[in-house]
């Protein structure tokens, strides 16, 4: 009997905007029918917390269905593959923040040792739950969605303080409760890998160091990566590298050769060819863009399924 073959994840790649400390997508424009010609699971780059107003539906994380209606919190960290679908035809309305959890420690100056207790305390599950199970985290994100919708005096101080709080309270809650949690299975075998072109993107390294990372033969490694994140390594090392390249772009005036050197491409010219083909424009027509980087990445929300 055949194999059955894997449906594609996405990969969605958020960016939170300069001197913010979340990514808050809310409004109107969050009341849709969830999930409608959409077959395949998605996983992103962040902590991902939905806040469900009102709507019915399903929730699947990696391999677990939840209901899901009014009043209703979902914390999915980031590689966990996850999809949301109404039931036919009814709208839903979800709000979302997406949150650095590494960056926001760095930012409050913890050493690394506190930085990988709270990352494996708030990654090691996700969670599905009904406000009155932690009422503690369901005032924090409305306090952050509030201060985010009026942005008012020093809101972003605010903010930031608020979502400081939230990730140690979901960090005490995945330690408090035994709850049902579901499995890591992107981050338990590739999360080395990806952290290592996170650190080493400047540098020149093989696909077998990120293979050693991990414990695999190089094969098995480039086997498990294309099938869990639906590109080849080589593809990611250069998707990571074009992601910090337009943010060498966007925050400095240095030179496009100087840029290409700095996040680890050898020529100008394959740094060209990848920029093109990632981003779908030229490094220096990326420059003049009036609305660069951050709601142009948005917009792009880079994705295996686009092809590369």
């Amino acid at each position: 009997m055949p194999k059955k073959k894997k449906k594609p994840a996405e990969f969605r790649f958020y960016e939170i905007p300069q001197d913010e400390s979340v990514l808050a997508l809310m409004g109107s424009k969050w009341i849709q029918v969830y999930g409608e010609n959409i077959d395949n699971m998605h996983f992103h780059n962040l902590l991902e917390i939905g806040y469900c107003h009102y709507g019915d539906g399903d929730l699947v994380i990696e391999d677990d269905l939840y209901r899901f209606g009014a009043g209703m919190i979902s914390c999915i960290p980031a590689n966990f593959l996850h999809v949301t679908r109404s039931d036919a035809g009814v709208r839903a309305f979800w709000e979302y923040l997406y949150i650095d959890p590494e960056n926001l420690l760095r930012q409050w100056g913890k050493s690394a040792q506190e930085i990988r207790q709270i990352l494996d305390a708030v990654g090691k599950r996700s969670f599905f739950i009904k406000l009155e199970e932690s009422p503690a985290i369901a005032t924090l994100i409305r306090t952050i969605f509030d201060e985010m919708q009026c942005a008012g005096a020093h809101y972003r101080e605010c903010v930031r303080g608020v979502v400081y709080a939230l990730l140690f309270e979901i960090a005490r809650f995945n330690d408090r409760e035994a709850g049902q949690s579901v499995g890591k299975s992107i981050s338990l075998q590739l999360e080395s890998a990806i952290e290592y072109v996170d650190k080493n993107y400047p540098n020149d390294f093989k696909i077998a160091d990120l293979a050693n990372e991990c414990h695999m033969s190089e094969t098995h490694f480039r086997r498990i990566f294309q099938e869990k994140m639906n590109m080849t390594p080589v593809e990611y090392v250069n998707f990571v590298r074009v992601r910090k390249a337009c943010e060498l772009i966007d925050k400095t005036d240095i030179s496009m050769e100087d840029v290409a050197e700095k996040v680890g491409f050898v020529t100008p010219s394959t740094f060209n060819r990848n920029f093109r083909r990632i981003i779908g424009t030229s490094p220096y027509q990326w420059k003049k863009r009036p609305d660069n980087h951050e709601g142009k990445l948005l917009e792009y929300k880079i994705s295996a399924l686009k092809g590369w």
